[in-house]
């Protein structure tokens, strides 16, 4: 159910939507993407949709069902991880960016997750998938199952890491291409990205460390530096950044997908298939100064704030109304030096509200029973699954269930009313 609460609901003119020279920037990459990390809203975009090799970006899928499985109690950070036969020659080719393993040494969870992480450490990240799922092939089905849950609209997960299963040299998941590619649209990483720092923003913990040591066997220590030169005391430092994760494949080209914060708004972009590695910091350069410096962050409405007509009724409660109010902030990223008009739109859960539109009781305080909408009169593009849904309204206060006697006293009440008002009807007749 929708309640326009006056159609001219806080129509206030503000900034735009988007900056004057949006159409300027160009990003030499074969696709590219920023949007805004808590909402999902699209700043820019260039051949977002057509889908792509990704190489090790793949990871942060892989990184998102590891951090689930712990969440869920599956794993544990302080597993052993077993070192198949097929994994050990890999691990020592270090031309594909690996930290060498034994199968006479101790690794946990945590110690093969931060190579991957850090260091993009490709058998790492099978035997993480192997720990996980039993066999990588179970993994990227789990991979592709995620995807579909997590809303992603171009995607073909093939393997844990991101390599081109040639170079696997024939130890591929069973049931994938032998020389098959993950492949992703821009949009479909920036979403996956979104929900990785939603849903896990721990990842950040690990994937904002600049370099670290890995502990390969007795007295063999690996020096790991991070991919990501974006970071401090890297060769292309931005302020701010602090992940997430880059990939080069021959099909990939160089890409990366960055996260940075600023005066309390973080961004995301993706840049894919970039010449060089240079290149893919160089063009997320852009894409990061254009978010933050065309752009600013408009608060329409504070966590805990009654909208305009928020105040709705209750069908069989104690109480016949009850206030919803915000969840948390509502937010918008405006371009500077534009106005721009919006309006708010209350739409209540239907699964929550009887025929009549009217919520049912019991409802608990805190309970989300609708989303609160911005209309802007220009159209806004959000990732699928973001905050294009809205935030979420919820209960200001409990309303326990009405019992028979409420209920029914109310019915005979009703039939008074109703009745006096018949009466008083036609007495009125009578004396026009």
């Amino acid at each position: 159910m929708r309640i326009m609460a006056a159609l001219a609901m806080l129509a206030f003119v503000l900034g735009p939507i988007k900056p004057a020279n949006a159409q300027s920037l160009t990003v030499d990459a074969s696709a590219a993407i920023v949007v805004n990390a808590d909402t999902g809203q699209i700043l820019f975009e260039q051949n977002s949709d057509e889908q792509l090799a990704i190489a090790s970006m793949t990871k942060m899928m892989t990184e998102y069902i590891v951090l689930e499985s712990i969440a869920n109690g599956d794993i544990s950070w302080e597993d052993e991880v077993t070192i198949t036969d097929h994994l050990l020659p890999l691990s020592h080719q270090r031309e594909l960016s690996n930290v060498p393993l034994r199968q006479d040494y101790t690794y946990t969870v945590k110690d093969l997750y931060e190579s991957m992480a850090i260091y993009s450490a490709n058998a790492s990240t099978m035997a993480l998938a192997e720990h996980v799922a039993g066999t990588e092939a179970q993994f990227v089905a789990k991979m592709n199952e995620k995807a579909e849950e997590l809303g992603l609209e171009k995607y073909e997960f093939i393997n844990a890491s991101g390599l081109n299963n040639a170079d696997l040299q024939g130890e591929h998941p069973e049931g994938t291409p032998a020389d098959g590619e993950t492949t992703l649209s821009a949009r479909s990483v920036a979403q996956l990205a979104y929900h990785l720092l939603k849903d896990f923003p721990e990842v950040l913990d690990t994937a904002s460390v600049p370099e670290a040591v890995f502990d390969s066997g007795p007295e063999e220590k690996i020096d790991m530096q991070n991919w990501n030169w974006m970071l401090p005391n890297s060769p292309h430092y931005y302020e701010g950044v602090d992940g997430l994760k880059t990939g080069y494949t021959d099909a990939a080209g160089n890409s990366f997908t960055a996260t940075a914060e600023r005066d309390g708004v973080r961004l995301i972009t993706v840049v894919m298939g970039t010449d060089t590695r240079d290149d893919r910091f160089n063009e997320t350069k852009k894409l990061l100064d254009y978010g933050f410096n065309q752009f600013e962050e408009h608060r329409i409405m504070d966590a805990g704030t009654e909208p305009e007509g928020g105040v709705v009724p209750v069908a069989r409660g104690k109480e016949k109304e009850i206030q919803l109010v915000t969840d948390r902030d509502l937010t918008f990223m405006l371009g500077k030096g534009q106005n721009e008009n919006y309006s708010v739109e209350i739409e209540l859960d239907e699964s929550k509200t009887n025929e009549n539109g009217e919520l049912v009781a019991p409802i608990e305080e805190g309970e989300t029973v609708g989303t609160l909408k911005v209309i802007m009169d220009e159209p806004v593009e959000y990732l699928p699954g973001s905050q294009q849904s809205g935030i979420e309204l919820v209960a200001a206060a409990d309303v326990e269930e009405a019992g028979w006697f409420t209920m029914s006293m109310r019915g005979i009440g009703g039939f008074f009313s109703n009745l006096w008002s018949s009466v008083s009807d036609t007495i009125s007749g009578w004396f026009s």
